[in-house]
């Protein structure tokens, strides 16, 4: 009991005031992010008259432009001073929600939107990186973790509050108002980090693709990429499947909530488990959690699957998100922890993209319930992907 006590009382601090301040920042990025979320299929609808597949494929430009940046984010945030590439893509990322003010026509809005996806995914990869540089080594695993809760509180409640505004207001430019004023928020909030300076990693060799991808990490990248697919799925055809198929006028918010509900209290409990060493452990149960979660959404068309599969796919993905971007770090060089979470980010981008595009034609040709068991299909194969093959990897190749 003594020595437990001594050391707890050793362990350095976790919450210190750089995390903080990225963590608060974190929040608020993906703040502006969850409230438009839901919103923007009906906005294409109710606004420009869009079908599901064109809403499909316009709403994927965001994914596919984060997902073209951030294996280069990766490179730079590892070769150029971490605060001034945080800075710059975060006011370009703020910056750019004062476009969706003047969206007249649906190619205005689809370029902004796409332009948009770039300084979201390079400000998320530099955001995440300086997180884990601000941590201590022996509090990493764990503040991770906590880390990831930003985007789960973020997403319980942006989408809610994004919803609610909609719903009371019917006013598109209030939401694109808030988004702009959180984002700056979180710019202003980084402006004051002061983070120790740390010697910049310049390439010995000339460049090569594993500079800019992990490719130790491939199997894992898969995974990821299968995992997120579903999540892309649900998470942008929500709100129109919850009016016109179950009849749930008001319950998109509260299957957000739900889900972060599951979210934050999977981190809760699994960042101990993190500290432990528990990271595949972790990582298997989030799947198969997950994986069932989605099972339950689309083979219970009522209330209590519509629901219980919110808080099931974020008890899921509370575990395996942060177990999956510990096993990233943990097969990279400390010098290119930015190429790590930029593949990590990449590949779930990668799913989150085809679970738009593919999810809206399902949907556009077979409707939402072929769609949504089209992502769990996808979802089945990630997880005995990870089972039969990444697990092995992992543990073959890992360096910590």
């Amino acid at each position: 009991m003594g020595n437990d006590k001594n050391e707890k009382t050793q362990l350095p601090a976790l919450w210190n005031s750089n995390y903080v301040k990225v963590w608060i920042a974190n929040f608020l990025l993906f703040f502006a992010f969850y409230i438009l979320t839901p919103l923007l299929p009906l906005f294409m609808r109710d606004v420009f008259n869009a079908d599901k597949a064109v809403t499909g494929i316009v709403l994927c430009g965001y994914t596919l432009t984060a997902l073209l940046v951030r294996p280069f984010s990766g490179f730079i945030v590892d070769s150029f001073p971490r605060k001034t590439v945080l800075l710059f893509c975060y006011f370009f990322f703020a910056l750019l929600f004062a476009g969706y003010f003047i969206t007249g026509s649906m190619i205005i809005f689809a370029i902004i939107r796409t332009m948009h996806g770039a300084p979201f995914g390079a400000t998320t990869v530099a955001n995440s990186t300086m997180a884990i540089d601000v941590l201590h080594p022996q509090r990493r695993a764990e503040g991770i973790g906590y880390y990831g809760l930003s985007n789960n509180i973020a997403m319980a409640i942006g989408p809610s509050v994004g919803l609610y505004i909609y719903n009371y207001a019917q006013d598109f430019n209030l939401i694109f108002a808030l988004s702009l004023i959180s984002a700056f928020a979180g710019f202003a909030i980084n402006t004051t980090l002061h983070p120790r300076q740390r010697p910049i990693c310049r390439p010995q060799r000339s460049i090569s693709l594993d500079r800019f991808f992990l490719l130790s990490g491939w199997s894992e990248g898969i995974t990821v990429a299968a995992l997120s697919f579903s999540f892309g799925v649900v998470s942008t055809y929500l709100a129109i499947y919850s009016r016109e198929v179950m009849h749930i006028e008001a319950g998109t918010g509260t299957f957000f909530m739900l889900l972060a509900v599951g979210l934050i209290a999977s981190r809760l409990v699994g960042s101990r488990s993190l500290r432990q060493g528990k990271i595949v452990k972790n990582a298997s149960m989030g799947m198969a959690l997950s994986m069932f979660g989605y099972l339950m959404f689309v083979a219970l068309p009522n209330q209590w699957g519509y629901y219980g599969a919110a808080l099931i796919i974020g008890l899921g993905n509370g575990h395996m998100f942060p177990a999956m971007q510990t096993m990233f770090i943990n097969l990279a060089t400390n010098d290119r922890r930015g190429t790590a979470n930029s593949t990590l980010l990449s590949m779930w981008d990668v799913g989150i993209g085809l679970g738009i595009v593919l999810g809206g034609a399902f949907a556009e040709h077979f409707g939402y319930t072929a769609a949504f068991w089209m992502s769990f299909a996808v979802n089945m194969a990630g997880v005995l992907f990870f089972f039969i093959y990444s697990r092995r990897n992992y543990l073959a190749h890992r360096l910590r």
